[in-house]
C-alpha cells in the first residue's frame, strides 16, 4: 500500500498529531481583506458620525420624529381600529402631544420667569446662606496656603437679568428645526403603514422579508412599550415630588414636579440636575440648612428606589439594558445632539439591540470557551 508524504507519522509524535509543518498548530492570522474590511468600516463610522454631527440641524428633528413617530405609531393603528382616519388620527395625536407638553412647560415657566426677577434678591439669600460655609472655606485657603497655590476661593455669581435676548437668539434659529420636526412627525405617522410595505419589499428574497418584518414589529412594539412605561413611571415621579415638595413647605410643589417629570426623560443627568434645583431652592427658601435638605434628600431616596428598582422591574423583562451600555450612549449622544440627544439614547439603544439579535443570532460563531 502507498503511504502519501502527508500521512507518514514522524518518531516521536503520537497517532494523529499534526505535523511541525501542517496549519492546525498556528495562530489564527487577520488576512489583508479582513484588515481592509475593518479598515473600511471603521473610515464609514467616522464619516457617518461627522455628518450627524455637521448636519444636527436636519438630522436631529428628522431622526427624533421618525422615533417617536415609531412610538406613537401604535396609538395611530389604535385609532384607526376605531374608524378614524389615520391621517386625521396622526393630526390628532400631534396635537395632544403638543398640547401635554406645552402644560408641563407652562408649569415650569411660570416660577422660572417669577424668580427671573428676583435674581439679585435670591442671589443675595443664597450668598448669606452660604456662610455657614465660612470654616471650610477657611480651611481650603489654608491648605491652598500650605501647598503654594492661590489663597483666592471661587465666588458664585448668580446669573444676570439680561437673559431675554440671549435666549431668543438662541431660539430663533431652531424654528425651523420644530417645524421640520413637526411635518415630519405627522407624515411619518400617517404614512407609517407604507414605508414598512415598502421597506419589506425591497428584498426579493422571502427570509429576508419576514425577518424585516419582524424586526419592524419589535421595535415598534418595544418603543412602544418604552414610551408609554417611562411616561407612566415619570408622571408617578413627577407626583410624588410634587407631595413632597408641598409636604415640606417647598415654594410652587407643582412646578417642580413637572419638572422632575420632564428630567427624569433623561437618564442619569436628569435627576442629577432635579436634586441640584431641589438643593438650591430650599437653601433659598428655608432658614437652616436641615430644612433645605429635606426635600432633595427625600427626592433622592425616591430616584433611587426608581432607578434600582421601579424601572429595571418593569423594563428589564421586555428588554434588558446594560448600565455600561446606557450611560456610555448617554454620553455619546448628549457630546452629539445635546438633551434631545440624551432623551434619544435609550431608544436608539433598543433599536440598536434589537437589530443586533436579528442580524448576529445566537447561533452565530461564537468564541472558544477558556
Amino acid at each position: 500500500m502507498r503511504v502519501l508524504p502527508s500521512e507518514r507519522l514522524i518518531p516521536g509524535n503520537g497517532e494523529g498529531d499534526p505535523l511541525p509543518g501542517s496549519h492546525a498548530d498556528l495562530p489564527p492570522v487577520i488576512r489583508r481583506t479582513e484588515f481592509v474590511a475593518f479598515a473600511l468600516a471603521g473610515l464609514l463610522l467616522i464619516a457617518v458620525v461627522a455628518v450627524l454631527y455637521i448636519a444636527k440641524a436636519f438630522f436631529l428633528p428628522v431622526v427624533m420624529a421618525f422615533v417617536t413617530g415609531t412610538m406613537l405609531s401604535p396609538a395611530a393603528t389604535l385609532l384607526e381600529r376605531c374608524k378614524v382616519p389615520r391621517a386625521l388620527g396622526a393630526v390628532l395625536i400631534v396635537i395632544a402631544g403638543t398640547a401635554v407638553v406645552a402644560f408641563a412647560v407652562a408649569l415650569i415657566a411660570s416660577p422660572v420667569m417669577e424668580w427671573s426677577t428676583r435674581l439679585p434678591e435670591l442671589g443675595a439669600q443664597l450668598k448669606d446662606k452660604l456662610h455657614v460655609f465660612d470654616r471650610l472655606v477657611a480651611l481650603w485657603r489654608e491648605l491652598q496656603a500650605m501647598i503654594g497655590g492661590s489663597e483666592e476661593f471661587p465666588t458664585i455669581q448668580m446669573p444676570k437679568v439680561e437673559w431675554v435676548q440671549p435666549t431668543l437668539e438662541f431660539l430663533s434659529p431652531t424654528f425651523t428645526e420644530f417645524v421640520l420636526f413637526f411635518v415630519t412627525l405627522i407624515l411619518f405617522i400617517a404614512s407609517w403603514r407604507d414605508l414598512r410595505r415598502a421597506m419589506i419589499m425591497t428584498f426579493s428574497d422571502r427570509d429576508a422579508r419576514l425577518r424585516t418584518l419582524r424586526i419592524l414589529n419589535e421595535i415598534e412594539v418595544h418603543l412602544g412599550n418604552y414610551l408609554l412605561t417611562v411616561t407612566v413611571i415619570n408622571v408617578g415621579v413627577g407626583v410624588a415630588t410634587g407631595l413632597i415638595c408641598a409636604l415640606t413647605g417647598m415654594p410652587n410643589p407643582a412646578g417642580l414636579g413637572a419638572l422632575a417629570a420632564t428630567l427624569n426623560f433623561i437618564p442619569i443627568i436628569g435627576p442629577i440636575a432635579m436634586f441640584a434645583v431641589l438643593v438650591v431652592v430650599g437653601l433659598i427658601a428655608f432658614p437652616t440648612i436641615g430644612g433645605a435638605l429635606m426635600a432633595a434628600l427625600a427626592f433622592g431616596g425616591l430616584t433611587f428606589l426608581e432607578g434600582h428598582f421601579i424601572t429595571p422591574t418593569i423594563i428589564g423583562r421586555r428588554l434588558a439594558l446594560n448600565a455600561l451600555a446606557v450611560l456610555l450612549a448617554l454620553a455619546f449622544w448628549t457630546w452629539m445632539w445635546g438633551p434631545m440627544g440624551a432623551f434619544l439614547s435609550s431608544p436608539l439603544l433598543i433599536v440598536a439591540l434589537i437589530l443586533k439579535e436579528h442580524l448576529l443570532p445566537v447561533d452565530a460563531p461564537q468564541l472558544p470557551q477558556e
